[in-house]
């Protein structure tokens, strides 16, 4: 790609970038979203721009999709997904044990790191990842000075949505390749100077990566420049190492969730104002001359002996309609997160009569988590699959778990085990695979390396049966 190419943006990219900074908002919440809530709060017809101000400062947000994005993730990950390990190429174990627990070099697990994946995709609807290893300053004669020299030591980056500013498919959906940017600022030392800002992209292809560089002061746009180019860690398979999380759109929480969202805060913005100036009594002057006499510390209306003042309003009292609309739009961004069930109102309440509608309720919510399970397995597969192609190791590779959210009895589990063992005493394999499920979920808090121990131990057991 030609150097005067590497910043134009993906008309996809162009046309959502605002949208992905207002899910962010809404799902971040706290002073992140006040920083802006003037886009987001509406500004009444010929309201004086003192007024808005005024409403502005006193802005707060009730963020109900950022509780359920942080929801859907912690019960997810509740149980830690299981890496499964088979073969006898006890390198390769080693690393993928060290690599379940500090995937990024900076100390993340590989289930956090999934995690935070699983919440940028429910915010943004994708998360990105890249599969990279260290830079190779001379070859390796074998594959011990190879992991030695820790040429081997492949890690995961974390990319936004808004960090992937273009890329090509093939027909069959698959990057041909993309393009990242980051960004840095500079700030001055104590001898002052420019604040500047650091551009990086990054080209990656099948085969080669391009870097390109620009530095230029804040505001300001510079000219990318060429400073490095070569062979990626999966150019002798052919792939681009960036690798895609995605959800569909009736999954996609912030896409569904939003526009409720920004509803509810207008609405009960609305009634907070109206209810704390109905705390101060508004002073009426009933003259034909001019007044400008200071009579208060709020407004003060002015009218003539014989004027009338009122209000209209739809029938019945506003403030209870109003109340009835916003909890009523609680209830709906529940509803369309298929969480109806938590969302305190009357349709919650009433579910809540039913045992058995209650169950058909949180029924939903868990085909749902399952479904975000199994993306992220699915996820997971390609890339450590694809991770241990590219180091050339003898491992079969599976995900598990991600399916079972609701912490029970394990003595329940049990002796369901045991019934179903006591069917089948015939399958060394079945003793196997039920022994090492048991053992993972009972242990799902231990380190990947004890796990793997634990299962090469009952592999053993059985393998002579």
């Amino acid at each position: 790609m030609p150097a005067f190419d590497i910043a134009q943006e993906h008309p996809e990219y162009s046309a959502s970038r605002t949208m992905w900074r207002r899910y962010r908002d809404l799902y971040a919440g706290g002073e992140a979203f006040r920083a802006n809530a003037a886009e987001y709060l509406v500004k009444r017809q010929k309201e004086p721009s003192d007024v808005f101000a005024e409403r502005l400062a006193r802005v707060f947000y009730e963020n109900y999709v950022g509780s359920i994005v942080d929801w859907y993730a912690s019960t997810l990950f509740r149980r830690e997904p299981i890496v499964i390990l088979e073969g006898d190429d006890k390198s390769a174990r080693r690393f993928f044990n060290a690599f379940a627990d500090n995937c990024d070099l900076q100390g993340t697990s590989l289930a956090d790191f999934f995690r935070k994946q699983m919440i940028e995709a429910l915010v943004t609807g994708k998360g990105y990842l890249l599969l990279d290893f260290p830079r190779v300053t001379r070859q390796a004669a074998t594959r011990a000075e190879e992991e030695a020299l820790g040429i081997s030591r492949a890690y995961l980056s974390s990319f936004g949505v808004e960090q992937v500013t273009n890329w090509s498919r093939n027909p069959q959906g698959e990057l041909d390749w993309v393009v990242l940017r980051t960004e840095q600022q500079i700030h001055p030392g104590i001898e002052g100077g420019p604040r500047k800002v650091r551009r990086t992209w990054v080209h990656y292809d099948r085969e080669r990566f391009r870097t390109y560089m620009d530095e230029s002061e804040l505001g300001k746009t510079g000219t990318p420049a060429l400073v490095d180019e070569g062979l990626h860690g999966l150019s002798r398979l052919g792939k681009v190492p960036v690798f895609e999380l995605q959800v569909s759109e009736g999954l996609w929480l912030l896409n569904k969730a939003a526009d409720l969202q920004l509803e509810h805060f207008n609405k009960s913005n609305a009634l907070s104002w109206a209810l704390t100036m109905g705390l101060f009594a508004m002073p009426v002057v009933y003259s034909d001359r001019e007044w400008d006499q200071v009579i208060s510390d709020s407004y003060y209306l002015q009218l003539g002996p014989g004027d009338r003042f009122g209000w209209t309003e739809p029938e019945g009292h506003v403030f209870e309609i109003a109340l009835s609309n916003i909890d009523r739009l609680r209830e709906e961004i529940y509803r369309v997160s298929y969480l109806l069930s938590q969302s305190g109102g009357s349709l919650s309440k009433a579910s809540s009569l039913s045992g058995l509608s209650k169950q058909r309720d949180y029924a939903v919510t868990q085909e749902v988590l399952r479904s975000y399970g199994d993306s992220v397995k699915d996820l997971m597969k390609r890339v450590l699959r694809t991770m241990a192609e590219a180091r050339q190791d003898v491992l079969r590779i599976d995900v598990s778990g991600l399916d079972e959210f609701d912490i029970g009895d394990f003595s329940d589990e049990l002796d369901q085990a045991s019934r179903l063992l006591a069917l089948c005493t015939e399958s060394t394999t079945l003793k196997r695979q039920v022994l090492k499920k048991l053992a993972f979920k009972y242990l799902c808090d231990v380190r990947q390396e004890i796990k793997d121990r634990i299962a090469q131990e009952i592999d053993n057991d059985y393998s002579t049966e």
